[in-house]
């Protein structure tokens, strides 16, 4: 099955990154986190991979082009310029980098890689989040009910301290929990191929008209995942993923 990733967008929120590379670049542990995306779905035995191109879509495209010889040891023949791999990174993605404009939506970048595509079921998801989603056990669900997408709904960490109030007196206090109610978007898409007749243009923003749509239709099912689940929207962001890399408990790894 193909993994489509969207990869093109401006990231302005974290600017301080953004100005000189495209926000999947931005690193957590040494890697890219679009390298960390990549590597969960790998787990689950998924290797085809498009990345949805835009923004600074050159510096994507130098990575993997040169993903071997920056992921592993080599010697240069510097009079002939050939290069002998010493140890290989012996990893066993494709990875199809597919410029969908610089200014498209997320729904036009959509509906672009997919003329790149077999015209079959696909996971979509966006290159700023990490999961540690059961991709097999989000699959079963799809299968399951049988309607034209599914998206994994996540309850996000709160940003500030949770205070659960009676009149004045604070009943209970929680230091940034996972938020308690309401569930967002957390990506990790799995979408039938009729999906893309929804989607217009390159001015369609994926989240608003095709899926709106699609759940007037009775279409759009939530996976619930109640596990760990983050954005990296803001340099903030980054700090808190390197931290949970640099502790050790990388809780994006799979639980397989």
């Amino acid at each position: 099955m193909n993994v489509v990733i969207l990869a093109g967008g401006f990231g302005t929120r974290i600017s301080e990154y953004t100005g000189v590379i495209p926000k999947p670049m931005v690193p957590i542990g040494g890697k890219p986190i679009i390298w960390h995306i990549i590597n969960n779905f790998a787990s689950f035995g998924l290797n085809n991979f498009y990345l949805a191109l835009g923004y600074k879509s050159e510096i994507i495209k130098d990575y993997f082009a040169n993903y071997h010889t920056l992921n592993s040891n080599f010697s240069v023949d510097l009079s002939s310029g050939e290069i002998d791999l010493i140890s290989n990174s012996n990893t066993n993605w494709k990875v199809n980098l597919i410029d969908t404009g610089l200014n498209s939506m997320t729904g036009g970048r959509v509906k672009r890689i997919f003329q790149n595509m077999e015209k079959k079921r696909f996971i979509l998801t966006y290159g700023d989040a990490l999961c540690d989603v059961n991709i097999e056990e989000l699959l079963k669900f799809h299968d399951n009910h049988k309607k034209m997408i599914t998206v994994t709904a996540v309850r996000p960490s709160a940003r500030f301290g949770e205070l659960e109030l009676e009149e004045d007196n604070v009943l209970s206090f929680k230091e940034k929990p996972q938020t308690s109610s309401g569930w967002i978007n957390g990506g990790f898409f799995v979408i039938e191929p009729e999906f893309i007749d929804l989607i217009a243009d390159d001015s369609t923003v994926l989240e608003k008209s095709p899926l709106e749509k699609a759940s007037e239709l009775g279409q759009l099912m939530a996976y619930k995942h109640d596990g760990f689940w983050q954005c990296m929207d803001t340099k903030r962001d980054q700090e808190k993923l390197q931290e949970i890399w640099d502790d050790g408990s990388i809780q994006w790894l799979p639980k397989i």
